[in-house]
């Protein structure tokens, strides 16, 4: 059952930029208040996370290899999540899946999430 939905995903040259968006379109919890987050698999890696956004202060919360260069941000009123990537690497091509995290707190683990989207295909040609 996919509560998380996911769009923006795309092929895109080394340098470029994309805007993921991830809604809970059935508004299947509170989302004003939660945590969110984006993590990704590349090929034949595992899942990591990309970063997130805190449900209390908004504050912003970003792994070393996007630090810089990629955008967290939500939008309440539209039970929305954004990351905008910019400078894309090849190494950035992975499957990105937002999340829901089970309470108002980031965290950079699987387990803090319990809402998933279904992912969406980002390729970064060199």
């Amino acid at each position: 059952q996919v509560l998380l939905v996911e769009s923006g995903g795309g092929l895109v040259q080394a340098g470029g930029s994309l805007t993921l968006s991830c809604i809970d379109s059935r508004r299947a919890f509170q989302f004003r208040g939660r945590a969110m987050a984006w993590f990704r698999r590349g090929l034949g890696k595992k899942r990591e996370v990309v970063g997130g956004i805190s449900g209390i202060d908004d504050g912003t919360y970003y792994a070393d290899s996007v630090k810089g260069r990629f955008t967290v941000s939500r939008d309440n009123a539209k039970n929305t999540l954004y990351l905008q990537m910019n400078s894309l690497k090849p190494d950035d091509t992975a499957v990105y899946f937002c999340a829901a995290a089970r309470g108002s707190y980031y965290s950079a683990e699987e387990d803090g999430y319990f809402y998933w989207g279904q992912g969406n295909q980002v390729t970064v040609s060199s």
